[in-house]
């Protein structure tokens, strides 16, 4: 057999390890047996359960019109895979190429994929988030607990965080007819992610819904009873909130601790990896058997300045997985680049809401559909003279032809009045996307330029 079959066999055989059963895993997985892959194949997830999926829980699950345990996502293909669940990955041992688990086993690997994802930024004050009341909401046991506490009829719930997950979050209570505040520290709801234009509509659409909505506000304390029950929190204008349940949702941490002296090029904004996912070190220089894939992979977008994008997707964590999968067992010529274009949607008050592009890069938003007065819209966001991103609140139809603009780096306004109805005199103005430096809770993509040899990005034992 000649080097380049030997080297053709290799890739299809040997052992691989995926660490991470959540959708990118999965999609990984699947994607894998699908290109031929043969080998040992090992799934470790820090969760007891098969992949799931996430949005649901945010949504359905808490209206109590879905059971967490029916989220599971649907199988493309066996994947005859060895699983080792509720069992996190502790550390790598790059020379070795062995994955070391909590419960001490470790796993060896000719390939390894790292798709450990994200998880809720807790409450800050550690016996403060252990008071009786205080949620967040990630996982699948986070919305049956919190959901098992809105079905009890709280007085008032306090969520703390206006971002898509908060406002999701709040939307919820108000359709159950639960009494809900929310702080945000931003100036409007969805600021961070949307910018100020459309963070202003989000804030009409929360206080006409019965939102008790603070903005410019943050949290200070919560104060619990004699039984360790939360009752109350301190606000930074001195106001107290009520609240028997009170939901945390400042946003998200990526799980990359494990990897701490590692040598891999890991810190808390992400790993770094090249465009066709494969993870660099803490050096700058790209590996070929460890690869990286959705929310906690950071990587150059072609489309966006070459800037390393983190997006916390559903789509893109789908799309990098596949990507990730195929070139893992693909000659360096058959390699292709993970160059999915953002998108994401949430629905809150009644309002379907998408977004295409990278909104947080727009400097100018052009309302070119509909009306913010009506909530029915299309926005699109400009950036030295290209369209960049656009937004829809209930008018998705025409959110695919942003796309193609986006994909093309079509001119900014779009020169389209025809096919945009624009009202008449309409004209761009500032997206108001709050100063980078000052903390937002919500932006689903976090543009990270940093070179990924950069030390000041890896973890060191005792630092974070």
């Amino acid at each position: 057999m000649d080097s380049d079959g030997y080297l053709n066999r290799f890739k299809r055989e040997g052992r691989i390890v995926v660490v991470g059963a959540s959708l990118a895993g999965l999609r990984a997985a699947e994607t894998l047996r699908a290109e031929g892959f043969t080998g040992s194949l090992t799934m470790i997830g820090d969760e007891p359960y098969k992949p799931y999926d996430r949005p649901p829980l945010s949504k359905q699950v808490l209206l109590g019109k879905a059971n967490a345990d029916r989220t599971l996502l649907p199988r493309r293909r066996n994947i005859d895979a060895r699983w080792r669940l509720g069992v996190p990955a502790a550390g790598l041992d790059m020379a070795a190429r062995r994955v070391r688990l909590a419960d001490g086993d470790e796993v060896e690997y000719d390939r390894l994929l790292i798709a450990t994802g994200v998880r809720a930024r807790p409450w800050p004050q550690e016996n403060e988030a252990q008071l009786d009341g205080v949620f967040v909401l990630r996982t699948r046991d986070d919305a049956v607990a919190l959901e098992r506490a809105l079905a009890q009829g709280p007085r008032r719930v306090l969520v703390i965080g206006a971002g898509f997950t908060g406002s999701e979050i709040a939307s919820a209570c108000r359709e159950r007819g639960i009494a809900v505040t929310v702080a945000e520290r931003g100036a409007a709801p969805l600021v961070g992610a949307l910018g100020g234009v459309i963070g202003e509509v989000a804030a009409e659409m929360h206080r006409e819904h019965g939102v008790d909505l603070r903005c410019g506000i943050m949290v200070t304390g919560l104060e619990g009873d004699s039984a360790g029950r939360v009752r109350a929190a301190h606000l930074s204008d001195g106001n107290t909130v009520d609240a028997d349940v009170v939901v945390v949702s400042l946003g998200a941490l990526r799980n990359t601790e494990w990897l701490a002296g590692s040598e891999l090029g890991a810190g808390p904004r992400g790993i770094a990896c090249d465009a066709g996912c494969r993870a660099f070190d803490i050096r700058g220089i790209v590996t070929d058997d460890i690869f990286v894939a959705g929310d906690v992979a950071r990587s150059p977008h072609p489309l966006f300045g070459y800037q390393f994008l983190s997006l916390e997707h559903w789509g893109n964590a789908v799309s990098q997985a596949e990507t990730a999968a195929h070139n893992m067992v693909s000659e360096s010529a058959d390699r292709r680049p993970h160059i999915w274009v953002p998108a994401f949607w949430s629905s809150q008050f009644g309002v379907n809401i998408k977004s295409v592009g990278v909104p947080s890069m727009g400097t100018e938003i052009l309302v070119a559909q509909g009306s913010l007065r009506e909530r029915r819209f299309t926005g699109v966001y400009g950036y030295q003279g290209r369209v960049i991103a656009a937004v829809t609140f209930d008018q998705s139809r025409w959110l695919q032809f942003y796309q193609q603009l986006i994909e093309t780096t079509a001119p900014f306004p779009p020169p389209f009045p025809t096919v945009d109805r624009r009202p008449e005199g309409q004209q761009p103005m500032p997206a108001d996307f709050p100063d980078p430096s000052v903390p937002t809770h919500g932006p689903t993509v976090t543009l990270s330029g940093y070179s990924p040899d950069d030390r000041r990005l890896t973890f060191t034992p005792g630092r974070h």
